[in-house]
C-alpha cells in the first residue's frame, strides 16, 4: 500500500484528501498544525501526530520515520502564525525565513517545498486525487448571473488575476464595477464579510486562480462556508475558476446557495 504524507491546515480540504486517498487504498501520514487542523481528521488516516508551527525538523523526521516519500498540503495554516512571537522556530524554520527575500504566500509554500526537497520529500500537486471536486464550467446554481452581475464578473476577472499575480490574494469583492474589498493575509472567508458590509447587498465575489498558479500549495477552494458568509452579507454571485476550483461539498454548497438566491458561476 501506498503511503502520502499530508501536511493538514484548517477547513475541511484536508479530510476531503483523506478520504479520496483511503477510497483508493492510499495510506495517510498526517501532520496535523495545532490550533488549526480539525481534531477528527483522525478518523480518516492511518496515523496523526501534532506540531506546532516552526517544527519544520520534527516534521520531516515524522515523515521519513513513518517510510513516507511524497507529500502533500491541503488547508490553511492561519497568517496570525507570522507574527505571533510565542512561535518558536526551529533550526529548520529560522534558516528557511532568514533565506526569504519577502513572506508572501508562494515565497514561503516555495520555500517549504524546497526544503521537503532537500529531504528527499516530493510536494505533490494538491489536486492530483481530487479531479472530480474541480469545478465544472458553467452556472452551477438554479438562479444564473444577471447583466449587471457579468459585468462585474469580468471586471473582477481581471483585478483577480492582476492581484493573484502580485501574489496578494485570489478574491476580490466588486459591485457595480467597484472594487469593495480584496483579499490580502485575512483569508477569503474575511475578505467576503468586509466587503460584502460595505457593499451592503448584492455584491459580486470573485474568486481565481493566479495566472501562474503552483497547485502543489494554495489552490483555490470554496465550499459551504464560502456561501454561509455570503448569505450573512447578501451578497449575490460568486464566480470562480473552472477546473482550477476546488468544490468541497458540492451538493450542500448548491443547496445552500439556492436557498439564498446566490448564483454561482464557473467561468474558463
Amino acid at each position: 500500500m501506498e503511503t502520502i504524507g499530508l501536511i493538514a491546515g484548517n477547513g475541511r480540504f484536508p479530510i476531503l484528501f483523506a478520504r479520496a486517498a483511503k477510497e483508493q487504498n492510499i495510506q495517510v501520514v498526517a501532520a496535523g498544525i495545532k490550533g488549526d487542523t480539525a481534531w477528527h481528521l483522525k478518523f480518516f488516516v492511518s496515523e496523526l501526530r501534532w506540531f506546532q508551527v516552526g517544527q519544520l525538523a520534527a516534521l520531516f523526521q515524522y515523515f521519513l520515520s513513518q517510510g513516507v516519500r511524497r507529500v502533500i498540503m491541503a488547508g490553511q495554516v492561519h497568517p496570525r502564525n507570522l507574527f505571533d512571537t510565542t512561535v518558536n522556530l526551529d533550526g529548520e524554520f529560522q534558516d528557511l525565513f532568514r533565506a526569504l527575500q519577502d513572506r508572501k504566500a508562494d515565497t514561503i509554500f516555495s520555500a517549504v517545498a524546497d526544503k521537503l526537497h532537500q529531504q528527499g520529500l516530493e510536494l505533490l500537486d494538491s489536486t492530483f486525487l481530487l479531479k472530480k471536486y474541480l469545478a465544472p464550467r458553467g452556472t452551477l446554481t438554479r438562479r444564473g448571473p444577471t447583466l449587471l452581475e457579468l459585468d462585474d464578473i469580468a471586471f473582477g476577472k481581471q483585478i483577480a488575476k492582476t492581484m493573484g499575480g502580485l501574489d496578494i490574494g485570489q478574491t476580490v469583492v466588486i459591485k457595480n464595477k467597484a472594487i469593495v474589498a480584496i483579499e490580502a493575509m485575512e483569508g477569503t472567508d474575511r475578505c467576503i464579510v468586509r466587503g460584502g458590509g460595505i457593499a451592503q447587498q448584492g455584491a459580486v465575489v470573485v474568486k481565481m486562480s493566479k495566472p501562474e498558479q503552483d497547485f502543489r500549495f494554495d489552490v483555490p477552494v470554496v465550499g459551504p462556508q464560502t456561501v454561509r458568509h455570503m448569505a450573512r452579507v447578501r451578497a449575490g454571485c460568486l464566480a470562480i475558476e473552472a477546473g482550477k476550483t476546488i468544490l468541497i461539498d458540492p451538493l450542500k454548497t448548491m443547496a445552500l446557495a439556492n436557498k439564498a438566491a446566490i448564483c454561482i458561476v464557473s467561468t474558463p
